[in-house]
């Protein structure tokens, strides 16, 4: 509990920081470019070599998939039932399924989970989400976007090749029987506990909420799917099976974080609805904070 009142508290300070407009309008997205390029990959290179590989990992790698095809679907029924014009349909396609499990999984795990459970939510989001938005993303900008280039497989493939976080869950693989140097582990240790203070602070800095009555209906739904009805689903198909443990615990979390914010900024950049995308991120993340408490509870 004192953990997540710690991370509520970064989130504050954020909120209150660009109040002060002491800072440039860029401030939110230097900070991301700092997480992306230090923080995540120093964290991913302490955690994934303490994973000891076993069944239990095939949970985070295959839940995120499986959450990504069933959100699909569910929003697809409903475009058609609420007969949803193009964009509206192809920004919920983006973000429903796609889940903020770094920016904002990772620091929730490790306030509701510790230190020990990161790992988990580390493969989640490295070979589930990121791999997801970089391949279903894509397709989605192709089919309903109508601004900006339309990807391409070799556009997809140099996307995950070049990604910091990645390429660091590479080496980390890589390097699971290396003893780092005290001195290196030392680094990373203290690259890595930036993680969560400044990916929060940009959290609360770049939020913004912006209700407008016509897509507060699209906003409802897409956030019931991604917020209560996937964590849900995911909850009642790991019992089905006989599935436990805390891999399998912190996959059920990660499968009820809001939005991703980058295919927010996607979806704005290919002209999906932007009004209804700033609804879905801004206010996934607020009622994520009432939402994740109340999942965490059911295990």
């Amino acid at each position: 509990m004192e953990n997540f009142v710690i991370t509520i508290a970064y989130l504050l300070l954020g909120l209150v920081l660009k109040r002060l407009r002491a800072f440039p309008e860029q401030t939110g997205t230097v900070l991301n470019l700092f997480v992306i390029y230090v923080s995540l990959p120093a964290l991913v290179l302490l955690k994934v070599p303490e994973l000891a590989f076993s069944r239990e990992l095939l949970v985070p790698m295959a839940l995120p998939w499986l959450m990504v095809l069933l959100s699909a679907l569910a929003v697809l029924a409903l475009a058609r039932l609420c007969r949803w014009d193009r964009p509206a349909t192809g920004c919920l396609l983006l973000l429903v399924p796609l889940g903020n499990t770094s920016f904002l999984g990772i620091p929730m795990v490790r306030a509701f989970f510790g230190e020990a459970a990161i790992p988990y939510a580390v493969l989640y989001d490295q070979l589930g989400s990121f791999l997801a938005l970089a391949t279903y993303g894509a397709l989605v900008l192709a089919l309903y976007g109508t601004a900006g280039s339309r990807p391409t497989l070799a556009g997809v493939v140099k996307k995950i090749a070049v990604f910091p976080p990645f390429l660091a869950l590479l080496l980390a693989l890589l390097l699971r029987q290396v003893a780092y140097p005290e001195v290196l582990l030392g680094l990373l240790k203290s690259l890595a506990a930036t993680l969560v203070p400044v990916v929060m602070i940009a959290v609360g800095y770049q939020l913004t909420l912006r209700l407008n009555q016509e897509v507060l209906g699209q906003m409802g739904l897409g956030l019931a799917i991604k917020l209560v009805a996937a964590p849900l689903v995911a909850l009642m198909l790991c019992r089905a099976l006989g599935l436990d443990g805390e891999a399998v615990r912190v996959s059920i979390f990660e499968a009820g974080m809001p939005p991703m914010v980058s295919a927010g900024a996607l979806a704005i950049l290919a002209d999906l609805s932007p009004p209804l995308t700033g609804a879905l991120v801004g206010g996934g993340i607020i009622l994520s904070f009432a939402t994740l408490p109340l999942l965490y509870q059911l295990f």
